[in-house]
């Protein structure tokens, strides 16, 4: 085997360990996951949801795509 070889195959491997690495902080956080996958569910109800709520429905999608937007800041900071 070739020093070149060897390199590689070390990036490589130091790659997928690193991935696997994210992964696992990413997934080890399950009540954000949780919040975010129900936060999710709500904005598709609201946006199913009759339009005339006197302005309340849309504001409120606002509201939820802002905690969406949150909740997945928290969880890339959680996984640094």
């Amino acid at each position: 085997m070739t020093k070149s070889t060897r390199l590689m195959l070390i990036a490589a491997g130091v790659a997928m360990v690193a991935s696997f690495a994210a992964g696992f902080a990413l997934a080890a956080q399950p009540h954000m996951q949780a919040a975010l996958k129900a936060l999710r569910y709500s904005k598709a109800d609201l946006e199913a949801a009759m339009p005339d709520k006197a302005g309340h429905r849309v504001k409120a999608i606002g509201l939820v795509d802002q905690a969406i937007a949150e909740v997945q800041a928290g969880i890339v900071a959680g996984a640094n």
